[in-house]
């Protein structure tokens, strides 16, 4: 049997193959491509609220969210390296931290996590309206430095709470 092999018939042959493979190559890569971490700054959204207070203290609830697109990811304990502002100009208030700094949580699209600032309500509180963190995971801080805004108060003796699942 004699096959008839035009140039057209090749020509038509090679760009079918060419576009099957195509298609092939790029789902490939997006099946295997990783997203990237909902636990750098970059990649999610922190806004400060007032909770609850309790006996001596008054609560801000610090509320991170990721969009989808992100991959979860894992965090422990409380931030690191938190400072506070006002307009801009840094507050002299640093913070301490309490809890479980061992407790992992996972973080991600559909999986808000949050931390609490807790202010003394001793009478010696200051308006701030952002505060810039470092997050930290199992195995030590994530590089880079995180940003939540919203209107809230700190003073001296003010502590920082773990990480905890949910808004």
């Amino acid at each position: 049997m004699r096959l008839n092999r035009t140039p057209a018939t090749v020509a038509a042959a090679l760009a079918l193959a060419a576009v099957a493979g195509a298609g092939t190559a790029r789902a490939a890569a997006v099946d295997n491509a990783a997203a990237p971490s909902a636990c750098r700054p970059a990649n999610h959204l922190a806004k400060i609220t007032r909770d609850r207070a309790s006996s001596g203290h008054v609560h801000f609830r610090v509320t991170l969210t990721a969009a989808n697109g992100y991959a979860a990811c894992q965090l422990a304990g409380s931030p690191t390296g938190v400072a506070f502002a006002h307009h801009g100009s840094a507050l002299a208030v640093r913070a301490g931290r309490y809890g479980d700094q061992g407790a992992v949580v996972t973080f991600g699209p559909g999986r808000p996590v949050h931390f609490d600032i807790q202010v003394p309500n001793d009478g010696h509180r200051v308006r701030a309206d952002e505060a810039t963190f470092t997050l930290r995971a199992p195995g030590g801080e994530i590089p880079g430095t995180s940003v939540a805004e919203g209107s809230f108060e700190v003073a001296p003796g003010t502590i920082i709470g773990p990480v905890r699942p949910g808004a």
